[in-house]
C-alpha cells in the first residue's frame, strides 16, 4: 500500500525513480490503478488543504437546500457544475502549489506568481459558483421570506 505523506514529511527515500517501460498498457489493471491513485490525490487535499474542507461544506450545504427547496433537474445540474468546478479547480491549484514546491525550495518570484495565479483561479470560480447560486436558491429563499 503506497503512503499518502505531507509535502513536509517527505523524505529522499520516499522518491522513487519513475519507469517509464509499459506506461501506456491499457487494461482493468491500469484502469483501477488510475482510480485509486486519483482518490489518495483527493483524500491528500481533503486531509491538507483547508479550502478544499470548505468547499466540501458549501457543497453538502448546497445539496441539502436543493433536497429542501426540491429543485428541478435542471437546478441540480446547474449547481453539480458550478460546484464540482470548484472543487476540480482547487484540486488543480494544489496540484500547481505541489509541483512548484517540488520544483524549488527558494522564495521564488515566479513561483509566487504560479502560486498566487492557481489561487486566483480558485477564488474567481468561487465568486462565480456563489453567484450561480444566487440565481438558482434566490427564488427559493426569497419566496421562504415571503412566507415569513
Amino acid at each position: 500500500m503506497r503512503k499518502t505523506l505531507n509535502r513536509k514529511e517527505l523524505k529522499h527515500e520516499d522518491v522513487k525513480t519513475f519507469n517509464r517501460d509499459n506506461v501506456k498498457v491499457y487494461g482493468y489493471s491500469r484502469f483501477l490503478k488510475s482510480i485509486k491513485y486519483s482518490v489518495e490525490g483527493l483524500f491528500y487535499a481533503y486531509r491538507y488543504e483547508q479550502s478544499l474542507w470548505i468547499h466540501g461544506f458549501v457543497t453538502i450545504l448546497a445539496i441539502i437546500m436543493g433536497i429542501i427547496f426540491e429543485i428541478r433537474l435542471s437546478e441540480w445540474a446547474i449547481i453539480f457544475i458550478a460546484l464540482g468546478s470548484i472543487l476540480a479547480l482547487e484540486l488543480l491549484n494544489t496540484a500547481i502549489e505541489a509541483a512548484v514546491d517540488l520544483t524549488t525550495t527558494e522564495i521564488h518570484p515566479l513561483a509566487k506568481i504560479a502560486k498566487d495565479c492557481g489561487s486566483a483561479a480558485s477564488f474567481v470560480m468561487s465568486i462565480v459558483s456563489v453567484v450561480i447560486s444566487l440565481f438558482v436558491f434566490g427564488p427559493y429563499l426569497l419566496e421562504l421570506l415571503e412566507l415569513l
